[in-house]
């Protein structure tokens, strides 16, 4: 069986991917792109047993002989590098976001249906033990069609913020608006349901968070999103930077409600998946019931990944609909922009006051016209005359101190990290 030959771009986030090629029978590591040297090192220690290329530019990397790309690069950046993967002839994974601009997203769309190559968006948290199990019950019909729903993912960064920032005033993380990183939150009700959203009213406080100003970050420190559905269905999510994390997921259905536990609940955390539901609308007579889903919770080898192993079976599907398997779940640049687009608009809304705005659908051509030129967003070196604030109230002044402070928690952190690995290697060696 041919293995499908794999290059990942990002070696930080995307170690996760490369270990997946790694272990996997259908997929094999040949490349990997990465500007920091340190991360390249440790690559090539990893990657001993195998046939792997290094690379620092992305250009030379695409000429490479492979099969898919995965983009685990900055996330404001990975609709132009997805585009430029493509016209070379490579499937290609968008690890999150799959775009920061609408202009990008209409430019994404077309290049992906021009190259009729698999495009897979990773939002891992829709692989993840308890709302994959919601999926699956929804498509069983257990709670009926959907009414309303409520989806958070609540994480305080602060703690590891100079490692995913690096100190970098300009880095991406410290210029996303409030609602920009969504999709853990909004994606697994988009992709149980299968619905669209139409509309979408946002909220962010009205104070910057102390938290955010001492690690530079400009934006408010949590965004909600009210998003109507095509079914006239209402999703509420949140997200962000709020002290205590939550990841958590809520389903009413016309004939009952099922939900992950709490992150910090006990017997089995998120992955524990709650039921109440009728066999039929407005019989009353309910079923309860609680549960580890058996197959994402007892399965010892895909633990060893990220997010709760839900970074294999993303990986796992990418592969497997690539090989032809018409029944690998992956999710598509429509259903990404699905996920993404009701956060980019909330944030439309915040600026207006609050007012709903309409969510576009990009699979409708005409659709795309009105957007295919609009570069709004917070990166000047994208947006042009169409720069937004990272804040409703304007940006924050924050020191150029605050970001020599993290710069030198971020480069002590990387200097202990190879103080320990060479020592775990000597000890080897002796």
């Amino acid at each position: 069986m041919r293995k499908i030959k794999v290059g990942v771009i990002g070696a930080r986030r995307g170690e996760s991917m490369i270990e997946y090629c790694r272990k996997a029978d259908n997929a094999e590591i040949v490349a990997v792109c990465e500007k920091r040297q340190d991360l390249i090192e440790e690559q090539k220690k990893k990657n001993v047993e195998f046939n792997v290329t290094y690379y620092t530019d992305y250009d030379k990397f695409l000429t490479h002989d492979m099969d898919a790309v995965v983009l685990a690069n900055y996330a404001n950046e990975h609709a132009p590098y997805a585009i430029k993967a493509l016209k070379s002839g490579k499937h290609v994974y968008s690890e999150v976001l799959p775009c920061q601009t609408m202009k990008e997203a209409v430019e994404l769309v077309e290049a992906v249906e021009q190259s009729g190559l698999i495009y897979a968006y990773g939002e891992n948290y829709c692989y993840m033990s308890a709302p994959y199990e919601m999926r699956k019950l929804y498509k069983e019909n257990k709670i009926g069609e959907l009414e309303y729903a409520e989806c958070e993912y609540v994480h305080n960064c602060e703690s590891i913020w100079p490692d995913i920032a690096y100190g970098d005033k300009n880095h991406w993380r410290n210029n996303m608006y409030s609602t920009f990183y969504c999709t853990h939150s909004i994606g697994p009700i988009i992709h149980s349901t299968g619905l669209r959203p139409v509309s979408v009213t946002g909220f962010e406080p009205d104070m910057m968070n102390e938290r955010n100003l001492r690690i530079g970050a400009k934006a408010g420190h949590f965004g909600i999103e009210m998003i109507r559905l095509n079914n006239g269905a209402i999703v509420k999510s949140i997200h962000g930077g709020l002290y205590q994390g939550s990841i958590w997921y809520s389903m009413y259905g016309s004939k009952g409600r099922m939900e992950s536990a709490r992150e910090s609940a006990k017997n089995g955390g998120f992955n524990r998946i709650f039921i109440r539901a009728d066999e039929h609308s407005g019989d009353y007579n309910c079923h309860e019931e609680t549960y580890l889903p058996e197959e994402r919770n007892n399965n010892e080898e895909v633990k060893i990944f990220g997010h709760g192993g839900s970074d294999y079976y993303a990986m796992y599907n990418f592969i497997e609909k690539i090989k032809g398997n018409k029944d690998a779940d992956t999710i598509d640049v429509y259903e990404a922009l699905d996920m993404f687009l009701p956060g980019m608009f909330a944030y439309r809304s915040i600026m207006i006051g609050g007012f709903p705005v309409e969510v576009p659908n990009l699979r409708d051509k005409e659709e795309r016209e009105k957007w295919r030129n609009d570069t709004a967003c917070t990166d000047p070196a994208v947006a042009g005359d169409l720069l937004i604030p990272v804040f409703h109230k304007g940006n924050p002044d924050i020191k150029d101190e605050v970001y020599e402070a993290q710069q030198s928690k971020f480069e002590a952190n990387v200097a202990k990290k190879q103080t320990f690995v060479a020592g775990k290697d000597e000890y080897k060696n002796n």
